[in-house]
């Protein structure tokens, strides 16, 4: 169960978040610029500290305001995947994957290749790499660590609208493969709709509603949905 609960400023504004999901498939979570989905993000990894409240996985404690509990982000299990992918410019795609467990491949390393279709991409620097191929690595390099959540900041913003249906069909399969659980931010409702099974929507740093929506492959979104 993913269990949040929590209050940040910045500045002017105030993200007040609410809620309780499962820890299993995709949480979907929706809202227009500014609604806080980003700082949201940034409270659960553990980049931004709450001003109060408290943030739990699967019983386990991340945050807590009044018991003085701040798990560093490193320590939360927690991996996040930026909408520019965030690779290390200077390192190679291995490299950029092994990082996170200094140069020590896992056991299931080539199955993950594989999945994400980036095996013949290895040697490559991002500088070579198309914006879809960027976030296929920066998703490898996230669950190589073996998060258990992961957190995906508007995933699609620099893929190519063409290609964004094949990105969302393989995130489907990457999660029921390895069963991590993904809170997915995005704006778009169909871009939900077509990978998010539970959705919680921001407006104004509120959270306005929480509910069941789609199961996977059900919300019938087609590719011309993700070009408008």
């Amino acid at each position: 169960m993913i269990e949040v609960d929590l209050t940040k400023t910045l500045g002017a504004f105030t993200l007040t978040a609410r809620f309780t999901a499962p820890a299993a498939g995709v949480l979907g979570v929706q809202g227009a610029s500014g609604a806080g989905k980003s700082t949201l993000l940034a409270c659960l990894a553990g980049h931004l500290r709450p001003d109060r409240g408290r943030i739990a996985l699967d019983g386990r404690v991340l945050f807590d305001a009044a018991r003085r509990i701040d798990t560093a982000p490193a320590r939360r299990g927690v991996g996040l995947v930026f909408q520019d992918g965030l690779l290390f410019p200077h390192m190679s795609v291995r490299q950029n994957l092994l990082y996170a467990v200094r140069g020590r491949p896992p056991a299931d390393l080539a199955r993950l290749l594989d999945l994400l279709g980036i095996e013949g991409l290895l040697a490559r620097r991002p500088a070579h790499l198309s914006g879809g191929e960027r976030q296929r690595v920066a998703i490898g390099r996230a669950l190589v660590a073996r998060p258990r959540l992961l957190l995906l900041d508007e995933p699609l913003g620099a893929v190519d609208p063409a290609r964004k249906v094949q990105v969302l069909d393989l995130l489907q399969a990457v999660q029921r493969e390895t069963h991590t659980p993904f809170i997915y931010v995005a704006h778009g409702q169909a871009e939900l709709r077509r990978i998010a099974d539970r959705l919680v929507r921001l407006d104004a740093g509120h959270v306005i509603a929480s509910s069941s929506i789609c199961p996977w492959g059900e919300g019938g979104a087609s590719m011309a949905a993700f070009s408008q």
